[in-house]
């Protein structure tokens, strides 16, 4: 790996994106100075303003025609538009899964976030139930197996993300690439933190809500930081226990980047259901502190752990908005400065897959939950208006 690659990102850099949704990294790009070049699966319009080249694919990572060698190809084929060669890349969502596709990917360009081993390990449910039953951490039991009661339990895809993969747990084994857990009760709280692969610095900390819809009950909705004025979400004895379960962890794993745990919270007692090893979803809420976040996930990526930042003066929230209505294609929309991952005019959105996202800030958590509840009923409104639309 040349010097150059071991540097701190510089202005003006270019930066490799893959994501299922590259628009939020995108973003986070251009907050600390780079050119992104993105590939994703949507290629929606704030995504294109923002990317100083933009690659469509289609599919899924991991498998048929977005796995190794045509991916990438259509990666080499993005790099090659850029005016100076990428420092690195960072992978998104849709790659859990796919660590032999990671490794692929590191032989063409330097990682910037966690290795192929690292995602192994923490996404293999088996591994991390035993890592986590080791050390002593809080994590739901797991099995593949038939389960006696079904009530108590779900079925979950190894390598899944976003909470759509979820189902109440169904009769005999669990099927393939899938995996029992017992239901524990609690609020579902992340702990966004950045790693170097021995210890950790917390970024910030959400809540998050779910969205059910008839087929995906636990389908991720969205989530809020709450202001620095606020009684934080976690109290203090139990933020410590998380640190030090989650530091471990990063140590045993060689974790690098930014990443999140996610965990479930009832009273005094808490779970860690699973580590995101990646920026997540909450990254447009996070990223709101003097230095870049994208920045600091190169520094921790490369070993450099910044210092804790404090929590911003105002409460921040994103909403997934799912499409009630499937569009096919997309009116013209003259989408609000509040809305997000804006569809193109002429794409197709199927009903309930992932519409836009709505963004708020506020001066604390509850009075931003009213914020995106109103700017929900706002775009709610102006998307009746596209109806008549030919």
């Amino acid at each position: 790996m040349s010097a150059r690659v071991l540097e701190d990102a510089r202005p003006g850099d270019t930066i490799l994106i893959a994501a299922q949704s590259g628009r939020a990294l995108a973003q986070a790009a251009r907050r600390a100075g780079l050119r992104p070049l993105v590939l994703d699966l949507f290629g929606d319009a704030d995504t294109l303003a923002l990317a100083e080249h933009h690659q469509p694919v289609a599919g899924r990572f991991g498998g048929g025609r977005l796995g190794g060698e045509s991916l990438l190809a259509h990666l080499g084929e993005l790099a090659a538009r850029a005016r100076t060669p990428p420092i690195g890349i960072v992978l998104g969502s849709g790659f859990e899964g796919a660590p032999d596709l990671i490794a692929a990917i590191a032989t063409g360009f330097p990682l910037l976030g966690a290795s192929a081993e690292s995602v192994a390990h923490l996404k293999d449910p088996d591994r991390f139930a035993a890592l986590c039953g080791r050390l002593g951490i809080p994590h739901p039991t797991i099995s593949r197996d038939p389960v006696a009661d079904r009530a108590g339990w779900l079925l979950k895809r190894a390598g899944g993300s976003g909470g759509t993969h979820i189902r109440a747990a169904t009769a005999g084994p669990a099927p393939p690439g899938a995996y029992f857990q017992a239901r524990v009760p609690g609020q579902a709280h992340a702990l966004a933190f950045l790693a170097d692969g021995q210890s950790i610095v917390v970024v910030g900390i959400t809540e998050q809500w779910s969205a059910p819809s008839p087929l995906r009950p636990f389908r991720y909705a969205g989530a809020v930081e709450r202001a620095r004025h606020e009684e934080q979400a976690l109290a203090p004895c139990m933020l410590a226990q998380i640190e030090d379960a989650v530091g471990r962890l990063v140590s045993e794993t060689g974790l690098r980047g930014l990443a999140s745990a996610d965990l479930l919270v009832a009273g005094e007692a808490w779970w860690l259901t699973e580590i995101n090893p990646r920026p997540g979803a909450t990254l447009d809420v996070l990223d709101r502190r003097p230095i870049p976040l994208l920045a600091q996930h190169i520094a921790a990526s490369r070993g450099k752990l910044p210092e804790r930042q404090a929590v911003p003066v105002d409460a921040a929230a994103a909403e997934i908005c799912y499409a009630a209505a499937g569009y096919a294609p997309m009116p013209p929309v003259d989408w609000p400065d509040f809305v997000r991952d804006r569809p193109r005019s002429g794409t197709a959105v199927a009903r309930d897959a992932p519409l836009c996202t709505l963004f708020a800030t506020g001066p604390d958590s509850a009075a931003t939950k009213e914020m995106l509840r109103s700017r929900a009923a706002t775009l709610r409104a102006l998307l009746d208006l596209t109806e008549g639309y030919p």
